[in-house]
């Protein structure tokens, strides 16, 4: 088995499929709340808020973050381990729920792979909105209920071990095949990074004349 195709990503790439998609975000679910897994989410989210404004009052959309990693790329680590398979680094403490209530909150990533830490992050997030829920009268639940929605850079297309709700607004900048994506926060010569996806891009450029 060879070596994975890597398709290399720059920051002006990431801000411009960010940029294709925020019109899409803004009209179908208008967020007033990201949240960022970190640390891929860091950066789409702040690209994101360049574009989209609160609803309501025109400002600025705060960033919240969280952390979560697959438990079998960190090993030997001592932090708490979830469902045999997610590890919680970092939440919304504290209070998460009361900091969700009544929000349309928009879950940030780069990438969706398996799917795995998508539905972890929206199902505790919707456990602590409900456990906060339950504190109020039944008559103002429904108004204070948290509406989720999800945004990627990249989609992989490839069958998913993870699943999300259907009700659930699912945002994708861009489709791609299940290749190992390279992007430009997680290099150290970013010079070289982005020479290789200049030539990367030559080169697919050749191919498809030559075709």
């Amino acid at each position: 088995m060879g070596e994975p195709e890597h398709v290399r990503s720059t920051y002006n790439d990431i801000h411009n499929i960010i940029r294709g998609t925020s019109d899409k975000i803004a009209s179908e679910f208008k967020p007033d709340m990201f949240i960022a897994i970190g640390g891929g989410g860091f950066f789409p989210a702040r690209v994101l808020r360049t574009f989209l404004k609160d609803p309501s009052t025109k400002t600025n959309i705060p960033i919240q973050a969280i952390g979560l990693s697959l438990y079998e790329s960190l090993p030997g680590t001592t932090v708490e381990q979830l469902n045999g398979e997610v590890v919680r680094t970092q939440w919304l403490e504290p209070d998460p729920g009361k900091r969700l209530l009544g929000r349309r909150a928009l879950i940030v990533d780069e990438v969706d792979d398996t799917r795995k830490t998508l539905q972890y992050a929206l199902n505790e997030l919707q456990k602590d909105v409900e456990a906060e829920l339950q504190l109020l009268p039944e008559s103002e639940r429904d108004s204070k209920r948290t509406k989720f929605a999800v945004f990627v850079v990249h989609n992989k297309l490839k069958p998913k071990l993870g699943k999300l709700p259907p009700n659930i607004p699912y945002f994708a900048g861009a489709e791609v095949e299940d290749v190992w994506l390279d992007y430009p926060w997680e290099v150290i010569d970013i010079e070289e990074h982005d020479r290789l996806a200049k030539e990367d891009k030559e080169r697919k450029n050749i191919t498809v004349e030559e075709h």
